[in-house]
């Protein structure tokens, strides 16, 4: 009896392009992050500087009513609404801090968990480019990043006219918006890459964790330590916040923290970042769809 073999039947079906081929690399990210424990605490807790600014925004059109709060000359100039109020909130070492958390507790296995998987044969087992992976695993970032930073300086802006009555702020500082949207990104998109550069480096969660953490203390550490023997200013572009903070000074128009040209502190993050971008092409590998 003969005996007739079948040989491997090519599908003859057509593939259905998206307009968001990373968007469900997204949303299975931000839905792993929230389903960690104490994540979501983490996240709501992250919010506290965002209130703590707009409650400031509010007393400073009730000044009447809250003088047993406002003392010194410090506090006046903190409820004075212009865009040094707006530096101090995105260029705080708190919220900067806290951002750092943030990815580490949702960042770090963005990629290591993959690499442990073998999850990247699945991924671009179907009709998913290296590029689409990348730009999903970013978009995780993004999200819980601008949640932080866009978000909290566009409503900063909107109670700010709510709250007077007027739009002298944007009258007098109209470029404030753009301020707030150009250095929202830009922060955004480098502790994204920075998050995503360090979770390629392990196929293990913690150690990627430790890492991000640890880096970006030990930057300011080894700062601390050089400008406190050589009181150099240009040392500070060793620490990934001071070049952060002084990126954000000069994007909102106030004096710098150093006597440095930002410049200097845009061109190491850009490098960062695009060491990061080539570091990832080659780290992620995987078998993509012939189409």
């Amino acid at each position: 009896m003969p005996i007739a073999e079948q040989g491997y039947a090519h599908w003859t079906g057509t593939f259905v392009e998206r307009r968001l081929p990373w968007w469900p690399v997204t949303r299975l990210g931000i839905r792993l992050a929230f389903k960690r424990k104490f994540f979501k605490f983490a996240f709501a807790f992250s919010f506290l500087p965002a209130f703590i600014f707009l409650a400031g925004i509010y007393i400073s059109e009730r000044m009447q009513d809250f003088q047993f709060m406002v003392r010194g000359r410090q506090s006046v100039n903190f409820l004075n609404i212009n865009p040094a109020f707006f530096r101090s909130y995105f260029t705080a070492d708190a919220l900067l801090f806290i951002m750092v958390m943030l990815m580490v507790l949702a960042g770090a296995g963005l990629i290591a968990d993959d690499l442990k998987q073998n999850a990247l044969q699945l991924y671009f087992a179907r009709p998913l480019r290296k590029r689409d992976y990348i730009a999903g695993k970013l978009f995780t970032a993004f999200f819980f990043l601008l949640s932080l930073t866009l978000v909290p300086g566009l409503l900063f802006i909107l109670f700010k006219l709510i709250f007077a009555g007027s739009f002298k702020l944007l009258v007098d500082f109209p470029w404030l918006p753009l301020s707030v949207i150009g250095y929202s990104f830009a922060l955004t998109l480098f502790l994204s890459l920075y998050t995503l550069l360090v979770s390629s480096l392990s196929r293990n969660r913690r150690y990627t964790a430790i890492l991000i953490f640890v880096i970006y203390i030990l930057s300011d550490v080894f700062f601390g330590i050089f400008y406190g023997i050589f009181r150099n200013p240009y040392f500070s572009l060793l620490s990934i916040k001071s070049n952060l903070q002084q990126m954000g000074a000069a994007i909102f128009g106030v004096a710098p923290r150093y006597n440095i040209p930002w410049v200097y502190s845009f061109l190491v993050l850009a490098a960062i970042g695009t060491a990061s971008g080539f570091i990832l092409k080659n780290k992620v590998r995987g078998v993509e769809v012939i189409r």
